[in-house]
């Protein structure tokens, strides 16, 4: 979208420096970055095999997770996001705005057609004509304007004698600033900046909506996982109430039992309404997400479905590549590129503005002689503006803006280290993670095991209930935590990906690199 403007816009600059002259001020020249040789990753002491690969990082990372309805709702969420449609006019306004200053780098061209019926003062400067002769001049001059002819005087024109005057015109006018300084070049190198951060800022807000719909599906698909956990341990905790109430009947077994697994029984069904309070809010947050009511959301939400389960190997690329992919990082230098341009624009306010005008018109005091050649008139020449005394404005003008720009160089150094040390972050959060699944899942095994074991005692009367209570709790604790640690490994990768800048390539393409 922007690519066309920006290619217009560029010619013009071009064109007019060779017409023109030089630029004042300093030219923008792309910053320099450290950048490290590898990120940090941390690989688990236990896990022999790699989780992140160097290769470069897929544009539709979500597709990784091989679940149809996240690939939807990240498409849903590109065509329906507010967040995306705010950012994408701000982008055309800059863009708008770009064109406006671009403006400045041609001639302007107008075209004007006037006709204007002038009564002159009875007492005012024509009535001072005198003599014969130029009585007779001015009585035909009315006589020319009005068609009738005027009473002429020794002393000069009569005042009753003065008719209106008729004067037809049309005609081209133009000015043209030669910007012999550059500093409308400057000002168009700015705005065309400041369109192209723009243009990062939307994809910075692509990246962060698609990463937000995928935590937020992870998470919905997490809660739906421990929810029927929950629940299927509060069948199990109601067999156990059943059962300790009849060994309580047959004397095999104590009131404080059954007191006991009720208590269990209502410890695990208060989990429940928190845990649907949370799958509806991931359901609105969803619905926020896609730009719609939470009642026009697919159906196959509402369904319980395992979290989406994350690659074996995930590309992430290499650290040298993040700093042309991250959004961030290219719109702070964006940003840097047009405090640049603009101290350039404060440099050339120094400097004297020149420009040409001119214009052709005719001009007849009566209509059928309009399109007379000896009706024809021009007005060329130039104009000079010098600043001779601005009262300090444009030195505060101008260190302003080297103020702006060292802080916008200073922020793109901070956007480049922060990049770095998220991706460095998430990295050993997902590979740190696997490893707390694997001994979850472990805990989870023989949790089973043990709560088994303790229920079979217990029915032989081997064990006291209170085994069995906490072999239940065990079990549970491990249940849910295990479900939390897969979702948690899931929305660690949505992390990285954000974190790696991936995700725009495909809905908001950057044309200046085909």
């Amino acid at each position: 979208m922007a690519h066309s403007l920006y290619s217009r816009l560029l010619a013009a600059c071009l064109a007019t420096t060779a017409l023109s002259g030089c630029e004042v001020g300093p030219n923008f020249t792309k910053p320099h970055a450290a950048v490290p040789p590898a990120y940090i990753q941390d690989q688990p002491a236990n896990q022999p095999k790699p989780f992140v690969s160097g290769d470069a990082v897929d544009p539709a990372w979500w597709n990784s997770f091989n679940d149809p309805e996240l690939t939807k709702l990240e498409a849903d969420a590109v065509a329906g996001n507010l967040d995306l449609q705010i950012a994408t006019q701000h982008l055309l306004e800059a863009e708008s705005q770009a064109q406006i200053t671009g403006a400045t780098l041609y001639p302007n061209l107008g075209g004007a057609a006037s006709y204007t019926r002038e009564g002159p003062s009875k007492e005012g400067i024509f009535t001072a004509f005198g003599g014969g002769g130029s009585a007779a001049a001015a009585n035909n001059a009315g006589s020319t304007a009005n068609g009738t002819s005027g009473s002429i005087g020794g002393g000069g024109v009569s005042g009753s004698s003065i008719q209106p005057l008729n004067l037809y015109q049309y005609g081209l006018q133009s000015m043209f600033d030669l910007d012999l300084w550059g500093k409308n070049r400057r000002a168009v190198e700015a705005a065309v900046a400041a369109a192209q951060s723009s243009e990062e800022a939307r994809r910075a807000a692509l990246l962060n909506v698609e990463a937000q719909v995928a935590t937020a599906y992870i998470q919905l698909r997490g809660v739906q996982t421990v929810l029927a956990i929950t629940q299927q341990n509060l069948e199990s905790a109601d067999q156990l109430v059943k059962l300790t109430s009849e060994r309580q009947q047959a004397g095999l077994t104590t009131e404080l039992d059954v007191a006991n697994a009720k208590a269990a029984q209502a410890q695990i069904a208060s989990q429940i309404p928190t845990l649907t309070t949370q799958r509806d809010s991931l359901m609105g947050q969803i619905g926020l997400l896609l730009g719609v009511t939470p009642v026009r959301l697919p159906a196959e939400l509402v369904t319980p479905a395992a979290v989406p389960t994350a690659p074996a190997l995930v590309a992430a690329g290499l650290p040298s590549d993040l700093l042309r992919r991250r959004p961030d990082i290219r719109e702070a230098e964006a940003n840097l590129h047009e405090a640049t341009a603009e101290t350039g624009v404060a440099v050339g306010s120094f400097f004297p503005d020149i420009s040409l005008s001119g214009s052709v018109s005719l001009q007849a005091l009566q209509l059928k002689n309009l399109n007379e050649f000896k009706a024809i008139t021009y007005a060329v020449g130039p104009e000079i503006t010098i600043p001779l005394f601005e009262g300090g404005q444009l030195i505060g003008q101008l260190h302003l803006r080297k103020a702006q720009q060292q802080e916008a160089a200073i922020n793109y150094a901070k956007t480049v280290l922060t990049a770095f040390y998220q991706v460095d972050v998430a990295l050993v959060a997902y590979n740190q993670e696997h490893a707390t699944l694997a001994a979850l899942q472990t805990e989870t095994q023989q949790s089973k095991i043990a709560l088994n074991l303790a229920e079979d005692q217990y029915r032989q009367g081997l064990a006291d209930y209170l085994t069995v209570l906490n072999a239940q709790e065990s079990y549970l604790s491990a249940q849910q935590n295990e479900a939390q640690s897969v979702e948690r490994v899931a929305t660690d990768l949505v992390t990285l990906y954000q974190a790696l800048g991936g995700g725009w390539e495909g809905t908001f393409p950057d044309n200046a690199t085909k």
